[in-house]
């Protein structure tokens, strides 16, 4: 047991990263039920399915789980008071300022944890009153943080920083590299993309198995004029590449990132024209099988076990 265990009441200071168009009910449930946090990825459900999602996976697990919501929701004051309507007590916030909604949702009794890239960001957490921070690293998928700062380097500099509970996130896909988190200074970690390309990710299979095929350099931090986002090679990212070599506006870059585009990428499987967002350490994964989310737990576990064994002898 340690603080993150026992914040969420979990067996495994894993959390789950709440990734959009992968993070529904079977994902979040599953994690939880096997002994993690599953988390619930509000960023890319309209608010009435976000409904239906919570309501699902309450069925479908007697543990802890969570929502993340990505503060730049248009509609977060509608999701927030589903959140709270529909008894959830964990909320994980991100791509914002914590401020604003960190009181109200302690207010209702809610856990609130919020995902920072920086020092400076951590220790505004706290001041929000936040109840633990999750450190994401360069290396992370999907939208990260414009100061490129490592994992390596980013854990220990909020460790420094702030003495809130502290979740280390970003290239952590085995057991192996848990343990250096916790050396780092760590207390749990989330992982995003090692759960995103399993059998229970609502991710499309040609998304995942696009994914497994990944290696050294085949993702890159791209359209730091709006929100840098981590993408894997296609038609789509070459065509941001080019626009970003000869200097395009943000105006321009958000015509060409149009809307729907990490939806046709990740969840309808266009692997040419959709955003594919996935994290640098897919290239660890490479050649694997699509594996459930119990064979990814135990993996996890057993490796950290024998990491931390083999570094006692």
């Amino acid at each position: 047991m340690n603080r993150i265990t026992s914040l969420f009441g979990i067996k495994y200071p894993i959390i789950q990263g709440g990734m959009v168009w992968c993070s529904g009910w079977r994902l979040a449930s599953a994690v939880s039920n096997a002994g993690g946090l599953g988390l619930l990825g509000a960023g890319s459900m309209h608010p009435e399915t976000l409904r239906e999602h919570i309501r699902k996976c309450r069925a479908a697990t007697h543990h802890a789980f969570g929502v993340n919501v990505p503060l730049m929701y248009p509609q977060i004051e509608e999701i927030m008071q589903i959140i709270v309507d529909e008894g959830v007590n964990i909320v994980f916030t991100s791509a914002g300022s914590p401020a604003k909604w960190t009181g109200w949702l302690k207010e209702r009794g809610v856990t609130v944890v919020h995902v920072v890239s920086s020092s400076r960001f951590a220790m505004k957490a706290e001041e929000a009153g936040v109840d633990a921070v999750v450190a994401e690293g360069f290396e992370a998928g999907g939208h990260n943080g414009r100061e490129e700062t490592t994992t390596l380097c980013l854990i220990p500099a909020v460790r420094a920083a702030t003495t809130l509970p502290l979740i280390a996130a970003g290239g952590i896909v085995t057991g192996e590299a848990m343990l250096a988190a916790r050396v780092l200074g760590a207390e749990g970690v989330q992982i995003g993309t090692r759960f995103a390309l399993t059998q229970e990710s609502s991710a499309h299979e040609y998304f995942k198995d696009y994914c497994l095929r990944l290696q050294e350099g085949d993702t890159r931090l791209l359209l730091k004029k709006l929100a840098p986002v981590r993408l894997a090679r296609s038609n789509f990212r070459d065509a941001v590449e080019a626009a970003e070599a000869v200097g395009a506006t943000q105006d321009e870059l958000r015509i060409l990132l149009a809307r729907g585009r990490a939806k046709k990428g990740i969840f309808y499987g266009d692997l040419e024209e959709g955003e594919l967002e996935i994290g640098q350490a897919s290239a660890l994964l490479y050649g694997r099988q699509i594996q459930t989310v119990t064979e990814v737990m135990q993996e996890l576990t057993e490796g950290y076990k024998r990491a931390w064994d083999e570094l006692k002898d």
